[in-house]
């Protein structure tokens, strides 16, 4: 699955490979041409395997040597055991699935962890851009306009919080990334971040009562 693609390169892609330690299992979803994945084989030692709508990626994906299937976060999600991955990464995707809150919900149960990162709608920018123009913002993190765009659910920093208490979700850590790429004090509050955060990369994990109270479903 493709979303709005940021520009080259993609910083979130360095807080990732960050995230992930060496010879970690890692299911990428909506790795869109393998960059990411080719990164954590190289750069962490991944068992790496992703899944990918645009049936172009895919091949593309293959053809670097990649284990990558074409399927749909929203559909194919749920034929993944729990816990068959360390950790899962939905990365700038969220915002372009059909059902945010069941695609986290299969994100926590597949994996021991899940990595999310995703454009912040509730930029500075974004909102000046509403007030003074009155037009929906086009941005370096939002590139499409409001008519031809992948992303049908535009989330600020703080609904995303909200949809982890939610769900059942627990923030283990997170980074925001300002206009420049640079990353945003964790101390600072998160109504900082959304003012200021272009993007966000969340760490989390299931919480275990969630977990048993669904029968680790």
């Amino acid at each position: 699955m493709s979303a709005a693609e940021p520009a080259s390169p993609r910083i979130d892609f360095d807080v990732i490979v960050s995230m992930i330690p060496m010879g970690a299992r890692v299911l990428d979803v909506g790795c869109e041409d393998g960059t990411l994945l080719e990164r954590l084989q190289r750069e962490r030692d991944a068992d790496g395997r992703g899944i990918e709508l645009s049936q172009r990626n895919v091949n593309l994906c293959v053809a670097k040597g990649l284990s990558v299937i074409q399927g749909d976060a929203d559909a194919d999600l749920v034929h993944y055991p729990s816990k068959s991955f360390d950790y899962v990464i939905l990365s700038q995707t969220l915002q372009a699935t059909r059902n945010p809150k069941e695609v986290l919900t299969e994100l926590l149960r597949i994996g021991e962890r899940a990595i999310v990162s995703f454009p912040n709608f509730g930029h500075i920018g974004v909102r000046l851009s509403l007030l003074f123009k009155g037009r929906m913002p086009v941005t370096r993190h939002l590139p499409y306009r409001w008519y031809d765009t992948p992303n049908i659910h535009f989330c600020t920093i703080r609904d995303f919080i909200a949809l982890c208490d939610e769900v059942g979700a627990i923030v283990e850590t997170a980074t925001a990334l300002d206009a420049n790429g640079a990353r945003i004090r964790f101390s600072m509050p998160w109504w900082f971040w959304n003012l200021f955060g272009q993007q966000a990369v969340f760490l989390l994990r299931q919480d275990p009562r969630r977990a048993a109270a669904s029968g680790g479903q």
